[in-house]
C-alpha cells in the first residue's frame, strides 16, 4: 500500500479546507500551523490590537477627548482646538503626541538592540508595556474622580508611552495587516485588494479579525466604564498583556529549542 504524502506543517487540515477562503484565513490568523511564516506573531498581535482598543477608549472618554494610539485622531484633534471647536485640550493632544513619539524611541531602541529574534523583541515590548499600563492603572485607581490634572497628564505619557512602544515594535515586526493601531489601510485592503476589484485577494479574515479585536477593546472598554469603575479598561488591559507576555514567552522557548524561521531577525 503506498505512503501517505506529506503535509506541510502549516497546511490546513482537510476539514478546514473544505470552509470558504476568508474563514480559512481567519483561522490560520488565529491558530497558525507550527511551520506557518509568521509563527505564533498573528495571534499575539491581535491580543495588542484588543489592549489598543481597551486604552483609547478609556483616554478618549476619561482624559478629555484625547487618545494615546491613534495619532491621526490627535493632528484632527489639534487642527479642531486651534480652529476654536469646543470640547478638545490643545495642551492633551499635544501631550499625548510627545508621550507617544517617545515611546516609539523607546520601541525603535528596543528593535535595534535586541539581536537575538522577534519573539525576544515582542516579549521585551510587551512586559515593557505591561509595566506602563499597570502603572497608570495604578494612578487611576490612586486618583480622584474626574482625574485632576496632574494625574490626567501622567496618565496620558504613561500611556502614550506605551502605545508608542507597541507601534514601534508592531511595524518592526512587519506582520502583514497586523499593525495593533492603524485600520484605515487595513480596510481599504479589504475593498481594494479584492478579486471583484481585480486583485490578488484581500486577505478578508486576518484583516475583519483586525479591526474586529480593535471594535472588541474599545467596546469593552466602553462598557466597562458605563458599569463600573474608570480604571476597569486599564485593569482588563493590564492582565491581557500579562497573558500575551506568558504567550509569548511560551512562543520564545519553543523558538530557541527548534530554530523556528519565524523568529529570525528580518
Amino acid at each position: 500500500m503506498p505512503a501517505a504524502a506529506p503535509v506541510a506543517p502549516d497546511a490546513p487540515s482537510p476539514a478546514v479546507r473544505t470552509v470558504p477562503a476568508a474563514l480559512r484565513d481567519a483561522y490560520r490568523t488565529v491558530l497558525p500551523g507550527a511551520g506557518a511564516a509568521q509563527g505564533p506573531l498573528p495571534p499575539l498581535l491581535l491580543a495588542l490590537t484588543v489592549v489598543t482598543g481597551l486604552v483609547d477608549a478609556f483616554s478618549y472618554l476619561t482624559l478629555g477627548h484625547v487618545f494615546v494610539a491613534n495619532m491621526t485622531g490627535n493632528v484632527v484633534f489639534l487642527a479642531l482646538t486651534l480652529g476654536g471647536a469646543p470640547g478638545f485640550s490643545l495642551g492633551a493632544s499635544l501631550l499625548a503626541l510627545a508621550a507617544f513619539v517617545a515611546g516609539a524611541f523607546a520601541g525603535g531602541l528596543l528593535v535595534h538592540r535586541v539581536r537575538r529574534h522577534r519573539g525576544w523583541v515582542l516579549l521585551a515590548a510587551v512586559l515593557l508595556e505591561a509595566v506602563l499600563v499597570l502603572g497608570a492603572l495604578a494612578t487611576a485607581r490612586l486618583s480622584a474622580t474626574p482625574f485632576p490634572t496632574p494625574e490626567r497628564q501622567l496618565l496620558i505619557i504613561l500611556l502614550g508611552l506605551a502605545m508608542g512602544l507597541q507601534n514601534a515594535v508592531a511595524r518592526a515586526l512587519a506582520v502583514p495587516d497586523l499593525t495593533t493601531t492603524v485600520l484605515t489601510l487595513t480596510i481599504t485592503g479589504i475593498a481594494a485588494d479584492s478579486r471583484a476589484a481585480g486583485g490578488a485577494g484581500s486577505r478578508i479574515g486576518r484583516r475583519l479579525l483586525s479591526a474586529a479585536a480593535m471594535f472588541v477593546g474599545v467596546l469593552a472598554g466602553a462598557l466597562a466604564l458605563r458599569h463600573g469603575a474608570n480604571a476597569v479598561p486599564l485593569l482588563l488591559a493590564g492582565l491581557l498583556l500579562l497573558a500575551t507576555g506568558l504567550g509569548t514567552g511560551a512562543a520564545v522557548r519553543r523558538a530557541d529549542r527548534t530554530g523556528a524561521a519565524w523568529a529570525q531577525r528580518r
